[in-house]
């Protein structure tokens, strides 16, 4: 496996794979301190192409100004060893200077319903930093396919959209949750909590699981019903502060009047000190994907 740190690196490794007539190529973008949703992505990308990439790189422009840039957990070391074991070839971990150098001024800014609500209302600025980060590492990479993770259901809607308006020739593949036993989704930022907040941080998916329920007994009708479930749920878990509970088409994010498929079930809320966000889909066939935990079938 090659760790390349440069863009003129980068560069250089894409011609060659150009010259020895490499096939598809697989991209897995992360921000490091992987569990075992990232490297699922990666072992799914093994799969389907002739080479995979990977990159590590904590983008400072999706950070608001009181976030956790300074305090995300990073782990280059252990990053690597897990990426190897997955089958990656290289490894692009770029420095913020290399990614934005002086004079840096262009930005995807996404506009409409996908960059008004949620976490584009709470993160003002943030799917800008994506966006942009991430088309600048397509346009590097120039892989076939990207991999991401179901639990981060609007940057998914926000990049098929970008995807769709510029352009872009990569098909976007997008796995489900992976989930700890009790249901938590995995999230580099689950490295915050401690034992009670850990336990606490379940009401998550307790909230969506109940949502659910109140989607299924009131289908057609209006959204209070699964609304107020998922509210209630986190009221009742002292440990933690909602941000929202919603129930939004999963293409565009705009609010539902009525409880049909397909449905996006999302929740945001505060445990100790994380932010923690999670959902699950109602697909067009009428059922529910929560996810999987991690290693199950």
């Amino acid at each position: 496996m090659r760790v390349i740190a440069t863009i003129d690196e980068l560069v250089g490794e894409r011609a060659g794979w150009a010259g020895a007539g490499t096939g598809a190529v697989g991209f897995v973008p992360t921000m490091g301190y992987l569990h075992a949703g990232h490297l699922s992505l990666a072992e799914r990308a093994r799969a389907e192409n002739d080479m995979v990439v990977a990159s590590i790189f904590v983008n400072p422009a999706q950070f608001g100004p009181n976030e956790d840039l300074a305090s995300y957990p990073r782990d280059l070391a252990r990053d690597l060893e897990r990426l190897e074991a997955a089958g990656v070839d290289v490894v692009f971990t770029p420095t913020p200077e290399q990614m934005y150098p002086a004079g840096f001024s262009t930005y995807v800014v996404p506009e409409g319903t996908l960059n008004a609500r949620l976490e584009a209302a709470v993160r003002p600025g943030h799917f800008r930093g994506v966006c942009t980060v991430v088309l600048k590492l397509f346009n590097l990479v120039r892989p076939a396919r990207a991999y991401f993770g179901q639990k981060d259901a609007q940057q998914v809607a926000v990049l098929r959209r970008m995807v769709a308006d510029l352009n872009v020739p990569v098909e976007l593949r997008v796995l489900p949750t992976m989930r700890e036993a009790d249901g938590l989704a995995m999230s580099s930022r689950n490295s915050y909590l401690g034992p009670e907040d850990r336990a606490a941080a379940t009401v998550l998916i307790r909230a969506l699981r109940a949502g659910a329920a109140a989607f299924d007994a009131n289908r057609d009708g209006p959204p209070d019903a699964a609304l107020a479930a998922m509210r209630t749920v986190v009221a009742d878990e002292p440990r933690a502060t909602l941000d929202y509970a919603d129930v939004c088409d999963p293409r565009t994010f705009a609010p539902l009047a009525t409880l049909r498929s397909p449905a996006l079930l999302a929740i945001a809320a505060r445990v100790g000190p994380a932010r923690l966000i999670d959902n699950v889909v109602l697909d067009e066939s009428g059922d529910w994907n929560m996810g999987r935990v991690a290693g199950e079938n």
